[in-house]
């Protein structure tokens, strides 16, 4: 009866084990779907942004010159077409995840050895329209994030918090130990015994470490004694270890 009972156990044991397994299986396969679904979603829904932001550039060149140039030059036609031809290849600016400021500024010096060949007067008006315009799509390009100049970046630059940078960012991510448990929850969720057999980190040691994580926001822990995951600033703050070590490398 007993052996039978031990057997009985043993099978228990077994399912429970494989039920575990699949949970974590599933819970995984979830939450990778889910993330792969507000990838698409946020793609599909920057590919609109930029579409409706090129839409709003192509009518307002085209109203811009309309308004803006000369009336009764002989050379207006020609002229509004190359100058709606230069500032709506600016809209391929807008699909770049960073505009460097020396395409700006080759973009300025375009528009000024277009200027150069300009035979009237007037022609200042309709180049100070044709400018006007540019500056505009500057603008429109800085409000997305994409482009800033030296100055605007001297200006972020000044305002970082010292303190709160080595405290919150720099002291936590400096310990090789606590920066690798961060990596390893980019893409999944961890329990305290992964994170152990990933780092050699046995009880309080780890626990330490992981503490250091979760007071200053990197990671949470879902419930007592639950799995481990990355935060969105924990997370954000890979995306920018990830350029920090693409300029390295390029040294």
């Amino acid at each position: 009866m007993e052996k039978m009972e031990e057997i009985h156990n043993s099978n228990k044991l077994g399912i429970d084990a494989k039920l575990d397994s699949i949970h974590k299986d599933l819970k995984r396969l979830m939450e990778r779907s889910n993330q792969e679904y507000l990838d698409l979603m946020l793609v599909n829904l920057k590919n609109e942004f930029l579409n409706s932001i090129n839409s709003y550039i192509s009518d307002d060149v085209e109203t811009g010159l309309e308004r803006g140039m000369v009336e009764g030059c002989k050379m207006r036609e020609t002229c509004k077409s190359r100058f709606t031809n230069y500032l709506l290849n600016n809209e391929e600016l807008i699909l770049c995840d960073n505009v460097p400021s020396n395409i700006i500024d080759e973009k300025r010096a375009e528009l000024a050895q277009i200027r150069k060949g300009a035979p009237f007067e007037d022609c200042d008006d309709c180049f100070s329209e044709v400018n006007s315009l540019f500056n505009k799509q500057l603008g429109l390009i800085s409000s997305i994030k994409i482009y800033s100049t030296n100055e605007e970046k001297k200006t972020e630059i000044s305002k970082i918090s010292i303190e709160l940078i080595v405290k919150t960012v720099l002291e936590p991510l400096s310990n090789k130990q606590r920066l690798q448990i961060l990596k390893s929850m980019a893409s999944e969720t961890r329990t305290f015994s992964s994170i152990s057999e990933l780092t050699g980190l046995r009880g309080g040691n780890l626990l330490f470490h992981l503490q250091k994580l979760l007071e200053n926001d990197l990671i949470i822990q879902r419930h007592d004694r639950g799995d481990y995951m990355i935060t969105k600033k924990g997370f954000n703050l890979l995306l920018v270890l990830v350029d920090v070590n693409k300029l390295l490398q390029n040294e």
